[in-house]
């Protein structure tokens, strides 16, 4: 049988609802044989999950999501087989953490103007060791009664555009690529039906590795579009579910959206 490869899932370690070894348990049990976390400027979950894929005989491939800017808009990029233990990844990553952190009590005090009796220790709480974001927030003000479930928090208040809206600190793509490939990574455009055509040939004039055609929110049409753009330009293709967790439909796509294998052979081929 072909192996099931899914290359693109989050945790709580971003904004994923279950931990590092509650997703590869999920994977598991959907048959997934190569699995990649690859949570929203965070690389902590990565240790825990290949702990317990190793008893479970999957493959953790080590990877992230990274935010940039481009052109003012948010294009996020995947970063594959990097260097969990890069200096200048780890600096990054550090820099980001507390960015989120700032962002964070911005958010919490434009909550708290509008008279929502919230403070930081509530998100803290929720947090634990993860870097801090929106779902975080979310899941506190669930807990102190002041919504009645995650999707009122965004829709009401904390979304792009609510009344407590933060925009996020992104770095640049160039600097992006730069940090994936010096920390010996391959880097991909994630879920590109979101960006205009243009953005996404600027990224690949900027040296992206490769394309994210397989996605829940691409159509089969969109599929062939972008593998076609992949064909076209000499790129590697990905592919996964985007799993977050929580919703039926996350769940159902979890095993669904995967990526051929050898797609995914092509990609270790080029490890820098």
């Amino acid at each position: 049988m072909p192996l099931k490869i899914d290359l693109h899932t989050h945790t709580n370690y971003s904004d994923g609802m279950f931990t590092p070894a509650q997703v590869v348990q999920k994977a598991h049990n959907r048959g997934i044989n190569i699995l990649s976390l690859t949570d929203h400027d965070s690389i902590n979950g990565i240790k825990d999950a290949t702990e317990c894929a190793r008893d479970l005989g999957i493959e953790i491939i080590t990877g992230m999501e990274i935010s940039t800017d481009l052109d003012d808009k948010e294009i996020h990029l995947l970063a594959y087989f990097i260097d969990i233990e890069n200096e200048e990844l780890l600096k990054y990553l550090s820099f980001f953490r507390d960015e989120r952190m700032h962002r964070a009590k911005r958010i919490v005090q434009k909550l708290r103007n509008l008279g929502l009796k919230i403070t930081m220790d509530d998100v803290v709480a929720h947090a634990q060791n993860c870097a801090i974001g929106r779902p975080h927030i979310a899941y506190a003000m669930i807990e102190l009664g002041l919504i009645k479930n995650y999707n009122e928090a965004f829709e009401k208040y904390i979304g792009d555009y609510g009344p407590a809206f933060e925009r996020k600190i992104h770095v640049s793509p160039q600097s992006a690529l730069k940090l994936i490939s010096d920390a010996g990574g391959l880097s991909f455009i994630a879920h590109p039906g979101f960006m205009k055509e243009n953005l996404l040939l600027n990224l690949i004039k900027a040296g992206i590795d490769g394309i994210e055609c397989v996605h829940p929110s691409h159509s089969e049409n969109q599929v062939q579009f972008y593998r076609g753009i992949v064909n076209q330009y000499c790129l590697l293709e990905s592919g996964g579910s985007d799993y977050h967790g929580g919703k039926k439909l996350d769940e159902e796509n979890l095993g669904k959206f995967v990526l051929g294998q050898s797609q995914f052979e092509a990609m270790k081929n080029m490890i820098h």
